[in-house]
Order: C-alpha cells, then sequence, then structure tokens
C-alpha cells in the first residue's frame, strides 16, 4: 500500500458537507496566514466533484465550491482591509519598513486612482500577493468603493480558476491524487507568472515629439 493510499481516496476525504466550512475558512484565514493549503483544499474538492454521480451526494457540488471560494476570498480581503485601515501609525511604520510593502502600497494607488485596478486581481494568484495588496490597501487609506470592485472580480477570478483546474483534471485524469496534484502545478504556474507580472518594471513613457 503506497502512501497515498493510506491516507484514503480523494473522494472519501473531502465526502460530506464539512469540506465546504473547512474550504471556506483556510481561504479567509490565508490572507494573514499565505501558508495555508487554501487552493490545494480548493483543487482537491473541485476534483473530487468531478466524479460526482446520481447515486453519490456526497461528492462535493462544483457550483457550491465556487461560491465558497469566491465569497471568502472577498471577506477576506476586506478583514484585511478594514483592519489595515484602522491600523493607524503602528502599521504605518511597519509598512515602512518593508521594501515589498510600500512599494506594494505605491503601486496600488497608482493603479486604483487610474482604474486600473487589474493589479488586485493578478495579486490574488501571486504567493502572498493577497496580503501586501490588501493590507496595502487598507495602510494607504483607498476608499472602498476603489477596492472592492477589484477585490470581487479577484475572488471569483481565483475560485473559477482553481475550481475549474480541479473538475478538469478531474474529467481528463480522474479523481485522483495524480490529478489534484497536477491542477495544484498549474495553479503555482499562474502564481509564478502573477508574480513576475507584478515585479516587472513599468514601461518609460515616450518622450513627446
Amino acid at each position: 500500500m503506497n502512501l497515498l493510499d493510506s491516507l484514503g481516496s480523494l473522494r472519501s476525504l473531502t465526502a460530506g458537507p464539512w469540506i465546504y466550512p473547512v474550504v471556506a475558512t483556510s481561504i479567509l484565514l490565508d490572507v494573514f496566514l499565505p501558508v495555508l493549503p487554501s487552493g490545494f483544499l480548493v483543487i482537491t474538492a473541485a476534483t473530487a466533484a468531478a466524479s460526482a454521480t446520481a447515486a453519490d451526494p456526497d461528492v462535493p457540488s462544483v457550483l457550491l465550491l465556487l461560491v465558497c471560494a469566491a465569497t471568502a476570498s472577498v471577506l477576506g480581503d476586506l478583514l484585511a482591509y478594514r483592519l489595515a485601515l484602522r491600523g493607524g501609525a503602528r502599521l504605518d511604520r511597519t509598512i515602512a519598513r518593508s521594501r515589498r510593502l510600500s512599494m506594494a502600497q505605491e503601486r496600488l494607488g497608482t493603479a486604483l486612482a487610474r482604474g486600473g485596478g487589474l493589479l488586485v486581481v493578478l495579486a490574488r494568484f501571486a504567493p502572498a500577493g493577497r496580503s501586501v495588496v490588501s493590507l496595502g490597501a487598507g495602510a494607504a487609506k483607498r476608499r472602498v468603493e476603489e477596492f472592492l470592485p477589484w477585490s470581487a472580480l479577484a475572488g471569483v477570478t481565483w475560485a473559477s480558476y482553481s475550481v475549474g483546474l480541479g473538475w478538469l483534471g478531474g474529467q481528463w485524469l480522474g479523481a485522483t491524487w495524480f490529478s489534484a496534484g497536477v491542477s495544484t502545478l498549474a495553479l503555482f504556474l499562474a502564481g509564478g507568472l502573477a508574480a513576475y507580472l507584478i515585479r516587472r518594471p513599468a514601461e518609460a513613457p515616450a518622450p513627446a515629439s
């Protein structure tokens, strides 16, 4: 018996309604603890959902997973934003000491002011990017009307991509741990690409003729 078999089947570990609060809690908290495996949990449950049949009602629902993941993502962003908004001078000093947070705060403020909140969407995929952007938006005192729509778009995009990866992987490779692993790797690759796009220096404006 190999290690994965000893852990039980993927479907048995995701069966039952408990999977939804576990997924939601993980996504809600990983804005503060990016090491939480929220993406892997979503993909694993979605992979199991690909094997759903009428005779197996305990398999997770793709639609419920999508709604659960997107809602928890937006709520987590708002929680971090609100805490940073009320963080006061102590948080400002913490951000000032962090080059990464300072740069993110500056770029985010510029992007939101220009209506270019695509940075918020990209950051949702990048490692720890969600934390940096949500805290940076609050610390920069950006209005919630500027941040929330982009946070919602980011949450829906990330949730759709993650659930879609798991479901498609389950359809093509079966509801197996191997399939969940391949889909998780695709999620990590998307995160690496998002991090590269965020860090890439902006092109200098062309000189006026």
